[in-house]
């Protein structure tokens, strides 16, 4: 796998730096002709985390229901990726080879060889006005307002809602925008956060999302996913519906109204369901040009454990808080740092000496993104 890896980075900068040599060298062309070149971007993103959790856990590895930050009194890599773009005027590329601590906790589930893809997928347009899409292959879920790059969400880490909600998915996706304010996308994927379907399961996910964006400060979402996370022996229906609202208030103050809510059969073709929640709100406040403080309050109520299971089983209900201080050096470099609070009904949190009822942690993390245009050289 490392061999693949490296090769694969490898490749990458090597048509990066191929098409960056020609910059001096490109020539002149008209308007019409510039619309039907292609254009090639290399994004990449580097995440270096520390993390300390006050109940002074035994092992290394934090709170299994967290996928981001979650390593214990370590400095550690949570995420880097390398991503080649090729956008032209009726198709784009998209191909991203990653590595980190949250490959290794959120792809567990996948062959070795396809943790290495951040993404990989296809896309065409289906109508000459470009409204219509038809991307194929690996890309990041519809569900949610948090993405696996830090930097972009409002918070540190991630919410619970998020993390426990699909960060990717594998398979179709068309997308309809009859207007730049509203958009719709339709999916048929490989489940629930897979790209290796689950083994025995013959029945694709399904999945919807609708978005409204009038202006730059207001966006309106829903997503949902319909399917199953079992073999068709034992198959248990899985519908669930991600809400969500984000507003720009006098430019500086930024707020996230986000509400998650699922229900799945307790058995094979039962009339019984069992049902999970999740609200969440979450504000970032700009205090300078390059400080930002960020607050989050939560709830994630699993008391028939359908996504979160515990060493007890009594259920997971947990409330919690967080303060996140951001300093942006430069234009791409990152530094943020989050105290977080979780409260449960009951312990269920792991520890030193047990079981708690209690988790508090902090987390700082140094980030670097970055998106280059690449030239090439015309015929």
């Amino acid at each position: 796998m490392k061999q693949i890896w490296h090769f694969s980075v490898i490749f990458l900068f090597g048509i990066s730096v191929g098409f960056s040599q020609t910059i001096n060298d490109s020539l002149q062309v008209d308007s019409l002709k510039l619309k039907s070149i292609p254009r090639f971007q290399l994004d990449g993103f580097v995440d270096v985390f520390y993390a300390y959790d006050f109940n002074e856990q035994a092992t290394s590895k934090r709170q299994p229901f967290l996928y981001n930050h979650n390593r214990q009194n370590a400095f550690n890599l949570n995420l880097a990726f390398l991503t080649f773009k090729v956008n032209a005027s009726r198709y784009r590329i998209n191909l991203g080879l990653q590595a980190g601590t949250y490959v290794q906790d959120n792809y567990a589930a996948e062959p070795d060889l396809f943790q290495l893809f951040n993404e990989a997928n296809v896309g065409v347009a289906l109508d000459t006005s470009k409204k219509w899409w038809l991307d194929a292959g690996i890309f990041a879920s519809h569900i949610g307002f948090e993405s696996a790059v830090s930097v972009d969400n409002l918070n540190l880490t991630r919410s619970l809602l998020a993390e426990n909600s699909p960060y990717f998915l594998s398979g179709l996706k068309v997308s309809y925008q009859p207007k730049k304010s509203l958009q719709f996308a339709g999916l048929l994927t490989n489940g629930w956060q897979r790209i290796k379907p689950v083994v025995g399961n013959t029945l694709p996910g399904f999945g919807t999302q609708a978005t409204y964006e009038p202006n730059s400060n207001w966006k309106i979402n829903w997503s949902s996913f319909v399917g199953t996370v079992d073999p068709d022996s034992t198959r248990r229906m899985r519908i669930f519906n991600n809400f969500y609202g984000q507003f720009t208030v006098l430019k500086k103050l930024t707020l996230i109204a986000g509400f998650d809510i699922g229900i799945q059969q307790k058995l094979r073709k039962s009339a019984a369901w069992n049902t999970w929640y999740s609200p969440v709100l979450i504000g970032n406040y700009q205090l300078h040009e390059k400080f930002a403080i960020g607050l989050r309050a939560e709830l994630y109520d699993d008391r028939k454990e359908v996504i979160i299971p515990t060493v007890q089983g009594t259920g997971f209900t947990v409330q919690g808080y967080s303060l996140n201080l951001d300093y942006q050096f430069y234009n791409s470099f990152f530094w943020r740092t989050e105290l977080r609070f979780l409260q449960a009904s009951n312990s269920i949190f792991q520890s030193k000496s047990g079981l708690s009822d209690q988790s508090l942690f902090f987390v700082t993390s140094l980030a670097y993104k970055f998106s280059k245009q690449l030239k090439r050289r015309d015929a």
